[in-house]
């Protein structure tokens, strides 16, 4: 990421000595070390947030490109959406409701 090379690391390690001091640098470090955690949970956070922004927009395009299609099919094959469900599917319909099966309706009497 910040393509840093052993002579660099090792001038930066320097300089903290120096500056911070040996006894303060462990303090520091620890320091440093909860800063960069911290950044990189907001990151994530920030990242999954924009992610998920993203597949909503995704979806919201499908819906859209979904309903233009059925509209274009609807619109072509008019027919099909005003005919009348024949008995037989209505009497297979009326056999499953909310996806448990039930016995059928009894036959209607003799005349």
């Amino acid at each position: 990421m910040f393509d840093i090379g052993a002579s660099e690391l090792l001038l930066i390690v320097i300089v903290a000595v120096v500056v911070i001091g040996p006894k303060d640098l462990p303090l520091a470090l620890r320091t440093a070390g909860r800063w960069m955690a911290k950044v990189r949970k907001v990151s994530t956070h920030f990242r999954s947030g924009i992610d998920a922004m993203v597949r909503e927009a995704e979806l919201e395009e499908l819906e859209r490109d979904w309903k233009q299609r059925n509209e274009a099919i609807m619109k072509a094959h008019p027919e099909t959406e005003t005919r009348a469900m024949p008995a037989a599917a209505s009497a297979e319909a009326a056999v499953v409701t909310n996806g448990e099966p039930q016995s059928p309706p009894p036959p209607p009497p003799p005349p």
